[in-house]
């Protein structure tokens, strides 16, 4: 055996292709075809009233049913935020570029965004930001139509009225 062959492997590209069909359901349909319009859609709690967005059907905190529809504004919070340094063939964004924790306003949970037009370190919890949406000929019904947020110009939200956001 060559003196090569006996260095250990560092770095393998393998391709992987991971194919699904999705299936919606009620809450999450309601919600896809908001986007198609361009709203967004929550629902609350029947019980302790917290607004998921996307919605998910029942509540994870006390578990009644979320049937309350409730439309929301495309502005919010963000509550953690990552940078995100390391390419991938999926994503076509300069790097480094931020993956924020957006809470809207009005909603109890927050999902995850991309941030844009703001350099990387200049974002924070607490930033108050809106979405941009694709244009309007390119809607379909995903969460997609909204590209990415930017930061708006009020001020932030101090931390203690957001801590308990997941």
């Amino acid at each position: 055996m060559s003196e090569e062959a006996t260095e250990p492997v560092k770095v393998l590209v393998t391709p992987v292709k991971c194919a699904y069909d999705f299936t919606p359901g009620q809450a999450t349909t309601k919600f896809l075809r908001a986007m198609e319009q361009g709203k967004i859609m929550g629902q609350a709690c029947d019980g302790c009233g917290k607004v998921y967005v996307p919605p998910r059907g029942a509540c994870a905190r006390c578990g009644r049913a979320t049937s309350t529809e409730v439309e929301l504004k495309d502005t919010g919070t963000v509550v953690s935020f990552s940078i995100v340094r390391v390419p991938s063939e999926n994503i076509q964004v300069e790097l480094p570029y931020v993956a924020a924790n957006v809470c809207l306003d009005g909603a109890d949970i927050a999902f995850t965004a991309l941030m844009q037009d703001c350099p990387a370190d200049e974002v924070r919890i607490g930033m108050r930001v809106k979405a941009v949406w694709l244009p309007k000929d390119q809607w379909t019904t995903s969460m997609t139509n909204i590209d990415h947020f930017v930061p708006l110009d009020e001020p932030d939200v101090p931390f203690e009225k957001i801590k308990e956001i997941s």
